[in-house]
């Protein structure tokens, strides 16, 4: 285990000022990670667990980590009102958070942090946007990530229904049953700025077809046990293995969604660990050229 260095910067993002925080480990850089919070695509920051409590047990390990602090969508007055939160008319739609993802995977890859190849990961909507990012790359004849990280992802704007022992769990553990299909699709609905027929598979990439997946990167994915997010998951690594992706997909026993921004539970280190031991494996690759320029070279240390 190492500490790590962590600066914030401020790129010359896609769509403006971007910020970053990069986690870089005190031994001698292994491979890379860009790393995105979850929120529900209009919550969220590189604060949270999620992120900052991710990013520096991953560096520890000596993986050189970049979490993004993406634009968020709107925040619904009836989403604020529940959580005791003020309304947030302003925020963008898609794609623009994940274009910001993109760009920051591919200003991470030519920034010459990490001594190896940089995987790309996410959390829930994070995860979303990371996946989508990676479809949108591939199909743009563009260079994807070596490996795709994702915990507890949501692909689908409408998911499967759950089978009866996942039904019977939710239905014993009211404060786990969160994520229905009314909530699934008024998230994806704030998200797109207009109805869930208008999603395309960068938006929603559960709905990929296994050809509309062919060449996509090796994946591993953690769910969580107790979390109707769950069938999302699994109908997207069915589709993955179906197109002859290398995917391994698991689940965290004795989770609710979101377990990695609850580190006090002690159920978020067993799946560090297992995406600390995947991404570890990526194969150093000579220093690339310089990253694109930053808006500003100014860096706080924490």
């Amino acid at each position: 285990m190492t500490e790590s260095a962590t600066t914030d910067r401020v790129l010359d993002g896609p769509h403006g000022p971007l910020r970053v925080r990069v986690y870089e480990p005190s031994t001698p850089a292994g491979p890379g990670l860009v790393w995105v919070h979850g929120g529900g695509f209009a919550r969220g920051d590189i604060d949270m667990p999620e992120a900052d409590g991710v990013s520096r047990a991953l560096a520890a390990k000596g993986i050189v980590v970049v979490s993004v602090d993406y634009r968020l969508a709107p925040l619904p007055a009836e989403w604020a009102a529940r959580a005791g939160e003020s309304e947030r008319t302003e925020g963008v739609h898609h794609p623009v958070a994940r274009q910001e993802v993109a760009w920051a995977h591919a200003w991470a890859s030519a920034s010459g942090l990490a001594a190896g190849p940089w995987a790309l990961g996410g959390a829930s909507a994070g995860a979303n946007l990371a996946t989508g990012a990676t479809l949108a790359t591939l199909h743009a004849g563009g260079v994807v990530a070596p490996l795709l990280v994702l915990a507890y992802p949501t692909l689908h704007p409408v998911q499967p229904a759950p089978d009866a022992q996942l039904r019977a769990a939710l239905d014993a553990t009211p404060d786990a049953d969160r994520f229905g299909p009314d909530v699934v699709r008024g998230m994806y609905e704030n998200y797109l700025g207009g109805p869930v027929s208008a999603a395309d598979i960068y938006a929603a990439p559960g709905l990929a077809s296994a050809p509309e997946l062919a060449g996509f990167p090796p994946t591993i994915m953690i769910n969580d046990e107790v979390d109707e997010l769950r069938v999302s998951g699994e109908a997207f690594a069915q589709t993955l293995r179906a197109a002859d992706v290398d995917i391994d997909c698991s689940t965290e026993p004795g989770t609710q969604h979101g377990h990695l921004n609850r580190p006090e539970e002690g159920t978020a280190q067993p799946s560090i660990d297992r995406f600390a031991a995947r991404i570890l494996t990526l194969t150093p690759h000579p220093t690339p050229d310089p990253a694109p320029q930053s808006r500003s070279a100014d860096a706080t240390t924490h």
